[in-house]
């Protein structure tokens, strides 16, 4: 099992260590905030890892994240945006459907920009906000200035996650990319943890 998860790191080292990764960055990271099946921040982690052995810049690790992360939330937003009037006919065509419209629109309201932000490191959480964002058809403007904040902190964590790793564990990239994915597994998980507290403790109130 160790000898099979050393051969695959090793080739992942060799893969991510194509100036081409940079590329692949920045497309995923994009693909990501529209289909959640795709795994970018396990790429970026990986392109930190890299930059920490000297492979890549991580400068342009972190530019790649962010500017696709960035982008793939503007295409999530417009795409929810333009199904809109379908969206909202559909779903206030019941109370309970008009209730939780209304719901969602009020918690957007009330703190869209942290919640943009933190939904940045949910897997699927990024794209429903986004494209909630665009439904409840929020100021594009204001989209933009938290969708750059949020991108901005993702792509920083992420990259330096792996850049650590890297840094601490260069000769043994196994090592280095574990440490990196079970830390984004950690705080991944907790976040889930005090999102769903903070649920409980709102609706309790």
């Amino acid at each position: 099992m160790i000898t099979a998860l050393n051969t695959f790191f090793e080739w992942l080292k060799e893969s991510s260590s194509s100036p081409w990764f940079y590329v692949i960055i920045f497309v995923i990271a994009v693909f990501d905030s529209v289909l959640p099946i795709v795994p970018s921040e396990t790429l970026v982690i990986i392109g930190g890892v890299s930059a920490g052995s000297g492979s890549l810049s991580i400068a342009l690790v972190i530019l790649c994240a962010g500017g696709g992360a960035f982008i793939g939330d503007n295409l999530s937003y417009f795409l929810g945006r333009e199904a809109s009037d379908w969206v909202i006919k559909r779903r206030t065509r019941t109370e309970k459907g008009a209730k939780q419209m209304a719901k969602i629109i009020e918690q957007i309201h009330d703190r869209g920009g942290m919640l943009l932000i933190t939904a940045r490191f949910i897997p699927g959480g990024r794209t429903l906000l986004t494209l909630s964002c665009g439904v409840t058809r929020q100021p594009h403007k204001w989209f933009v200035g938290w969708a750059v904040v949020a991108a901005s902190v993702w792509s920083l964590y992420a990259s330096l996650l792996g850049f650590v790793g890297g840094k601490s564990f260069a000769d043994n990239h196994t090592k280095a990319f574990l440490i990196a994915f079970a830390g984004a597994f950690g705080v991944t998980v907790l976040i889930e943890a005090i999102r769903a507290i903070s649920h409980r403790i709102s609706k309790a109130k």
